[in-house]
């Protein structure tokens, strides 16, 4: 699953969770990574960006807006060891015979891996609702929104590589009616 910033990414994610079904997300793995195997490495790219050992991101992040190329030195480091954990995953995820497993990966699309995932769900918003999302966060300005966005595929773009898509401009339960109805489905293709 993936989709541009405030988009319900969470939303869905935890939709998927509360069903029962296996879900992993990317970011809490950078989050979990942030305050172990990755500090290394990113302190020594982007030195002073670590604080009591662990990735500061308001630091990391003023370091990247002053220097936009550094985002490729960052997912050099960090991508792999996201795939890494994806593919544990997965892999346990199969094992444990469950019917279906949603892996949240941001930006899917934008990192050109080809994860081998079996089909793709994406969340989408009208613009004006992302925008109010998004700049509804503690810490989000107008400028940092913008320099998000503009890292990330516009949502026509993704919507048209979606196999499954979640609008989740029409509020809460709508969304977690469109979860349920899609996990039915596979359960039932699959005889689970």
């Amino acid at each position: 699953m993936t989709g541009s910033i405030a988009t319900g990414k969470s939303t869905v994610l935890d939709a998927f969770k509360a069903l029962g079904v296996p879900v992993f997300s990317a970011d809490a793995a950078v989050a979990e990574l942030y305050a172990g195997e990755a500090v290394a490495p990113v302190e020594a790219a982007f030195p002073g960006s670590s604080v009591n050992g662990a990735i500061d991101k308001v630091l990391l992040s003023q370091k990247l807006a002053a220097n936009p190329a550094g985002f490729q030195r960052l997912e050099a480091i960090v991508h792999p060891l996201v795939r890494a954990r994806i593919s544990n995953f997965m892999d346990e995820a199969q094992q444990s015979g469950a019917a279906l497993a949603v892996v949240e990966v941001p930006l899917l699309f934008e990192s050109g891996y080809d994860y081998g995932f079996d089909a793709i769900g994406v969340t989408v918003v009208d613009d004006a609702i992302q925008r109010q999302r998004a700049l509804a966060r503690p810490g989000m300005t107008v400028e940092k929104l913008n320099a998000i966005l503009a890292r990330q595929l516009p949502q026509a773009e993704k919507r048209a590589r979606a196999t499954y898509l979640f609008d989740t401009g029409h509020g809460l339960k709508p969304t977690l009616e469109m979860v349920a109805a899609l996990v039915d489905g596979i359960k039932v293709r699959q005889g689970s």
